[in-house]
C-alpha cells in the first residue's frame, strides 16, 4: 500500500532505538524524510545509518530520490534541545507534516516514594514536552493542508498499572489534551491527531525490567521472559517494526478520517470490551 506521505518531513523523537526507532524506519521505507532526536549521540547516529538504508530500498524500488535522514543529538524536553530540532541543517525548520512525539518512561515504584521533583520531571516529559511539540507544528500543518501526530503513550493509559503511577499521571494528562485537540477543528483543516498505546514490546526497556525482576525473584531470566510473554493471547511481545507499520499507517493520507483515538497495542492482554 502506498501511503502517500513520500517527500514530507517527520520529527520521530526518542528514536535511536525501540519503539521510536521503528516508527522511524518505517517512515523511511515508505519515502519520509525524517529528523530524529534522541540524547545519546552515538547510538543515535547509528540509527540514522540505518534508517538511510530503509529509505534507499525505497528509493531502489521506486526509482525516486531517497529521503533525508537528519540526526539531532539534544534533550528535547528543554527549551535549548527543541530549538535544536527547529534550527537543524538540513531539516524543515517547524513545517514538519508529521510529529511522533515519544519519551522514555518515568521510574516505576510506590507512589509515597516519590518527590514533587519526580512528578515535575514525569509530567514534563510526558505531557508537556509532546504539548510543546505539537504547539510548535500544528498551526503550520492546518495552514498546509495536512498533517499527522502520533503520541506514543502507554497501555497504562487504557489499564492503568499500580507501580507506574508517575506514568499513569501524566500520560492520562496528555491523553486529555489530545481528546480536547482533536475536536478543535483541525481536522478539516486535514490534521489528525492520535495516541498509540504499547503493551509488552520486544525493546531494551522491557529487557531492563525483566532483569530487574530476575533479580529480586532469584527467577532465570527466561523463566521471566516467558511467563510475561504467556500473559498475552498473542504469547509473544511485539516488535518495534510492527509497532512502526501501524504508526506509518496513522500517518498515511488513508488514515485521513482517524483521529482523536487510543490505539492499544497490547497483544489482546486487556480484557475489557471497550
Amino acid at each position: 500500500m502506498d501511503l502517500g506521505i513520500a517527500g514530507r518531513w517527520a520529527l520521530v523523537c526518542a528514536a535511536s532505538k525501540g519503539l521510536g526507532f521503528g516508527c522511524a524506519r518505517a517512515l523511511a521505507a515508505e519515502g519520509v524524510n525524517v529528523l530524529i532526536n534522541a540524547r545519546t549521540e552515538a547510538p543515535l547516529h547509528q540509527a540514522a545509518a540505518q534508517l538511510r538504508a530503509a529509505g534507499a530500498g525505497w528509493a531502489s524500488a521506486t526509482g525516486q530520490k531517497a529521503p533525508e535522514v537528519v540526526a539531532v543529538a539534544c534533550d528535547i524536553t528543554s527549551d535549548a534541545g527543541r530549538e535544536a530540532v527547529w534550527s537543524a541543517a538540513g531539516g524543515p525548520g517547524r513545517d514538519f507534516d508529521i510529529v511522533v512525539t515519544n519519551a522514555g518512561g518515568p521510574p516505576t515504584g510506590d507512589f509515597r516514594g516519590f518527590s514533587r521533583e519526580d512528578w515535575v520531571r514525569a509530567i514534563d516529559a510526558n505531557m508537556l514536552t509532546p504539548i510543546a511539540l505539537i504547539q510548535a507544528t500544528v498551526d503550520g500543518m492546518a495552514a498546509r493542508g495536512f498533517g499527522r501526530i502520533v503520541n506514543i503513550t502507554s497501555s497504562a493509559v487504557k489499564a492503568p498499572i499500580d507501580i507506574l503511577a508517575l506514568s499513569n499521571g501524566a500520560r492520562s494528562g496528555l491523553t486529555g489534551f489530545v481528546a480536547g485537540l482533536a475536536r478543535s477543528g483541525i481536522a478539516a483543516r486535514g490534521v489528525t491527531v492520535n495516541n498509540l498505546l504499547p503493551g509488552k514490546f520486544d525493546t531494551d526497556r522491557l529487557n531492563a525490567t525483566l532483569v530487574a525482576a530476575a533479580e529480586k525473584t532469584g527467577k532465570p531470566i527466561e523463566a521471566i521472559r516467558a511467563a510475561q510473554a504467556a500473559q498475552a493471547p498473542a504469547r509473544r511481545f511485539g516488535s518495534p517494526d510492527e509497532f512502526g507499520a501501524l504508526c506509518a499507517f496513522l500517518c498515511g493520507r488513508q488514515a485521513g478520517y482517524i483521529t482523536g483515538q487510543n490505539l492499544l497495542l497490547d497483544g489482546g492482554l486487556y480484557p475489557g470490551t471497550f
